[in-house]
């Protein structure tokens, strides 16, 4: 194991990270639907393709309830060591084809294997699945601040044709995160299937609005070369243009399905990141700078280590640019019961997922009930504030 050491006024500190090696599974993940083909080439039987569904919204979530949390730090004096082994950033950048390969591969079996319609459609939702984690590999990527970086965050995004991301995650979630005008932020009373129906579309607008803005500045049209949302897109019609011509018209309703899902996973982890946190409006019209308590926090090992560390979301919206191997845990943070995708499942019960959350939202420290440091959803208002309006009650609700 690699040790990082760095001396301090108090004396030398040493680091040793004991996941270095872990990280790598997050390159095997995306490669989950290989093992539902191949079953299905042993077996003939189709729902061998939904393996990798299955493991993903059940085994996760079990293995980070087995396993727990771990919410140790690095120390900040070789935080700029860790930070510049390349080994870390050559796992993201590792995955970038796995994502490419992963989907002809899963593309390649659905166009010549005599499976069913519905072989066809599992098969697109698991394809579907890895290609989310594309959007998490060009989340991580897409932050940094090295060309080399931006440009495979734009690259991996082409799979999912979801190439608008980096554009409106960075100049639009991350500077409206946890307000009413964010709409890739959650709100208190707000199912994930509404939430679904602001988010995606909102996105979309937002990121053609920002490229647009930033071109005009330039002196340049929305339609120039330059155009990031573009650059990506054009790969993602290369790619999928090219899955239709050489396997045939099942490419359509197999690349509208992937896509979607693939969507969909953004859209989960949008939905429990911010859930009904709000930043409070100052005097002056701005909002309050970004602290780690307007995100939901996950420190839970299993799945941290298959997303890069994305569920320690509180420090990576502090401080967007830190990279993953460094993400810290802080005291007294609003924290998840579980993983990611533990909580994904449970969004799909609406009433469920309200139960849960909405009372970990009032006893937060911050929040103690009162309503008012709450992003409530406006449709719900009525049915929320004759709940827990009066804040003892909220309190006592929330204990």
């Amino acid at each position: 194991m690699k040790t990082f050491t760095a001396t301090t006024p108090e004396g030398t500190v040493s680091y040793v990270d004991a996941k270095r090696w872990l990280w790598a599974g997050a390159l095997l993940y995306p490669l989950f639907p290989f093992t539902g083909i191949g079953l299905h080439a042993l077996t003939g039987n189709e729902w061998w393709f939904l393996l990798p569904f299955v493991l993903s919204y059940g085994a996760v979530p079990l293995l980070d309830w087995l396993i727990g949390e771990d919410q140790s730090n690095p120390p900040e004096a070789v935080v700029p060591q860790l930070e510049e082994d390349r080994y870390y950033r050559y796992l993201t950048w590792a995955t970038v084809p796995i994502h490419f390969a992963t989907l002809i591969g899963c593309a390649w079996w659905a166009a010549t294997q005599d499976i069913s319609a519905l072989g066809v459609v599992a098969l697109a939702v698991t394809a579907g699945l890895a290609s989310g984690l594309g959007i998490n590999t060009g989340h991580e990527l897409g932050h940094k601040k090295s060309q080399i970086e931006r440009m495979l965050a734009r690259v991996v995004l082409a799979v999912p044709a979801y190439g608008h991301f980096a554009v409106e995650h960075n100049r639009g979630h991350h500077r409206y995160v946890a307000t009413a005008d964010d709409p890739a932020s959650s709100r208190m009373g707000e199912s994930i299937y509404r939430f679904a129906l602001r988010e995606i579309p909102g996105g979309v607008v937002r990121a053609w609005q920002s490229e647009r803005e930033r071109l005009t500045r330039k002196g340049k049209s929305v339609w120039s070369t330059e155009n990031e949302i573009l650059q990506s897109y054009a790969i993602t019609a290369v790619l999928q243009v090219s899955l239709l011509v050489v396997f045939g018209w099942v490419m359509v309703p197999f690349l509208l399905l992937h896509n979607f899902f693939a969507w969909w996973q953004l859209t989960s982890a949008n939905y429990v990141e911010h859930y009904g946190l709000k930043r409070e409006r100052l005097d002056n019209g701005r909002y309050e700078r970004c602290q780690p308590y307007h995100s939901w926090n996950s420190n839970h090992v299993f799945s941290n280590l298959l997303l890069f560390h994305l569920e320690r979301h509180s420090d990576h919206h502090a401080h967007p640019t830190r990279r993953y191997q460094s993400l810290r845990n802080f005291a007294h943070l609003p924290s998840l019961p579980n993983g990611y995708y533990g909580m994904f499942g449970l969004a799909f019960f609406p009433s469920l997922f309200f139960r849960v959350m909405d009372r970990r939202l009032l006893s937060l420290k911050h929040i103690d009930g009162d309503l008012s440091k709450v992003n409530i959803d406006p449709a719900h208002e009525a049915r929320i504030m004759a709940r827990y309006g009066d804040r003892d009650e909220a309190r006592a609700v929330a204990a």
